[in-house]
């Protein structure tokens, strides 16, 4: 096993020397009252002639326990940057206008009750209404003449009632699709159609672009010349039976003819890109439906006149995220999943060569382009998010919103963690000691699962991130480790895919030896050991407490250990289908992946359940099935339930209320003895 500390580590001791020279004040710990000083940054774009950068600014409240958004610029220069819009909740997906002289975004006006698409001059001014919609606006895309805006229309009878203001009977949700219900979206019930339709900017008219209600439509782009417009469609609203989505272009006019251009699934969701001559489209492809859970998406270009595509990015057997065309349209410039890392890389086109642009131990979490100016929302161990341009094979920082507040803390390093399975396999994780660590005493650990599988832990400290996690249990006096077990994104397809149909069987193997490394290395101490995690690192929790009995204290969120009772109540029907076969197929593997549950009585541990009453990804069941097990056979456990709440927790005091019970929960058991 190794152990490789980070260059970060040197930079923040130089840096604590430095500060200490000139009576700098004493650096604070990391507390869970911290998520309301660090700051969120996402949607970004480049300006028409590269002057400029545009991106959404989001931060807990704490009065109106919501979080805010507001739409931010920053000069490409880094000179300065300010806010165009007040924060707010539910503003979103800004974007410029292609003369680059409005600035448009998603957003409630005060006189109206659904989200509508505003305008503001960067000269000055108020922001404007340019729709007047009673269906939900989902997203939007400027034609290149500025004239036009492609909308796409969510049209569903029962949202529509409930926002009258007298209110009729509700109605039964009538239900005829596979794929059924989807987290945050609900039961997709008929009559919650999703089309696309054009918005003369100048008239203010909206037309209908698509119609047909055997298809959803979304994800429209424009091509450069402004004729056409290409977008996703499906025949079911969650996808179709194969996962396949068809990739489309139709004239810009109404009672136009879509024409089919390619049929593939994109595991991560779909992008689509015109090259800058309008020869080519990019999209995401994804493989075929049995690795849905693991899926590894490329990106392909297909001609725009027909004809057969070409995944550009296979050779590197790693997930592809952001991309963006270059000026040239010869290569593409895209985030790349890597061992612990996103990095930006060039790829070109014709050959499929890949070149990194940047090194280091980072990631990106969003990447845009405007000819050849390409910029990026990264992260590091040591560096919350920021906007940043490349240059020279490096990143230059725009925006400095999280600098102060990241330079106040005293956070522990960070070492990369390299070791062996137990059948041999080479696995790899983070481990993050807490500041003032002493080497050679042993510490309080925790075992931190990230979600997924189809995931990894990576170097970010970015908001609400599972490093950012570690680095808050490190302030509490734990080593905290996070393995990136077989399953998990970063290490290739085989990697990933090495857990079909079997889990908790290679994943547990992976976590435990990680532990075990930590131990042999003098780091963790084996009579104080704590495990949890959230999603998959809810299930993995559950796995590893049924085959296992080192830890003291467990916390399971929004998991599930009987898999049986999952189909039908969450939303993988797909997953099941290809990978598992249906129950009365296979119910034997079934049962098998259903361990934790109907050996329940195998775990001693203490174990924190929890989940949001809302969530249709991982059903708050799963945790109440194992809450009630354990309660009846006597283990100290407790059940906490999140009202509203989705898969992912959003509303800022329950965020930080869970961070808090997971360390009154796991303390008392890893005291010192």
């Amino acid at each position: 096993m190794s152990f490789r500390p980070l260059s970060f580590c040197i930079a923040l001791s130089a840096a604590l020397v430095s500060l200490s020279a000139t009576a700098a004040p004493a650096l604070k710990s990391l507390v869970s009252d911290d998520i309301y000083r660090l700051r969120e940054l996402s949607d970004l774009s480049v300006a028409p002639r590269g002057e400029s950068v545009l991106y959404l600014l989001t931060t807990n409240d704490r009065e109106s326990d919501e979080r805010r958004s507001a739409v931010w610029t920053a000069s490409w220069d880094g000179s300065n940057s300010f806010a165009l819009t007040r924060a707010a909740a539910g503003i979103r997906s800004p974007r410029f206008s292609p003369d680059g002289r409005y600035v448009s975004y998603i957003a409630t006006p005060p006189d109206e009750t659904t989200p509508q698409l505003m305008v503001l001059d960067r000269r000055g001014g108020e922001a404007r209404t340019l729709t007047h919609l009673t269906d939900d606006l989902g997203d939007y895309e400027w034609s290149p003449d500025g004239h036009r805006i492609a909308l796409v229309l969510e049209h569903n009878p029962e949202e529509a009632t409930a926002k009258q203001t007298t209110k009729p009977r509700p109605k039964p949700t009538v239900i005829d699709d596979w794929h059924f219900k989807q987290d945050i979206a609900g039961y997709l019930g008929r009559g919650h159609d999703r089309h696309l339709a054009i918005l003369d900017v100048d008239a203010g008219h909206v037309e209908s672009l698509t119609s047909d209600a055997t298809f959803q439509d979304d994800a429209p782009t424009w091509s450069p010349d402004g004729q056409k417009i290409a977008y996703v469609r499906v025949h079911e609203k969650g996808g179709e039976r194969d996962a396949h989505n068809e990739i489309v272009v139709i004239d810009a006019r109404g009672g136009a003819t879509p024409r089919v251009l390619a049929s593939d699934y994109a595991a991560n969701g779909q992008h689509l890109a015109f090259s800058p001559d309008g020869s080519l489209l990019a999209y995401h492809r994804g493989p075929e439906a049995k690795w849905y859970a693991y899926g590894q998406d490329v990106i392909a270009v297909v001609p725009t006149s027909g004809g057969a595509a070409k995944a550009v990015t296979a050779g590197l057997d790693r997930a592809v995220t952001a991309y963006s065309f270059s000026s040239d349209g010869r290569s593409l410039v895209v985030g790349v999943e890597d061992d612990e890392s996103i990095y930006p890389a060039r790829v070109d086109i014709a050959s499929g060569r890949a070149e990194r642009l940047v090194p280091g131990a980072f990631s990106i979490e969003a990447l845009a382009g405007r000819g050849d100016h390409f910029a990026v929302i990264s992260a590091s161990d040591a560096t919350a998010a920021e906007v940043q341009v490349i240059e020279d094979h490096a990143l230059r920082t725009l925006t400095h919103h999280n600098d102060e507040f990241v330079a106040s803390l005293s956070l522990g390093s960070v070492e990369e963690m390299r070791f062996k399975s137990r059948d041999g396999t080479e696995v790899h994780g983070l481990l993050t000691k807490p500041p003032g660590y002493v080497k050679g005493r042993r510490y309080p650990t925790v075992l931190l699962i990230h979600g997924g599988p189809n995931g990894q832990d990576q170097h970010s400290l970015a908001f609400d991130s599972y490093q950012f996690r570690r680095q808050l249990l490190a302030a509490e006096g734990y080593v905290v480790l996070g393995i990136n077990y077989r399953g998990s994104s970063g290490r290739g397809a085989a990697y990933a895919r090495a857990i079909f149909a079997d889990w908790g069987h290679k994943e547990v193997e992976d976590l435990l030896a990680g532990v075990d490394a930590a131990v042999a290395e003098g780091i963790a101490d084996p009579t104080r050991l704590a495990i949890g995690g959230w999603s998959y690192g809810g299930i993995l929790t559950d796995y590893t407490l049924a085959s296992d009995g080192r830890f003291k204290v467990a916390f399971s969120g929004a998991g599930s250990a009987n898999q049986l009772t999952m189909y039908g109540t969450d939303q993988y029907v797909l997953q099941y289908t290809y990978e598992l076969g249906a129950p009365w197929q296979n119910p034997a593997l079934w049962m098998k992946l259903s361990y934790p549950f109907f050996h329940a009585d195998r775990i001693k541990t203490p174990t924190l359940f929890m989940g949001g009453s809302l969530d249709f990804n991982v059903p708050v069941a799963g945790s109440e099935q194992m809450y009630q097990a354990l309660k009846t056979l006597g283990v100290p456990t407790q059940l906490i339930v999140y009202p509203d709440q989705y898969h992912g927790l959003t509303r800022p005091s329950f965020v930080k209320d869970r961070l808090d019970r997971t360390s009154a929960w796991i303390a008392p058991y890893l005291k010192a003895p």
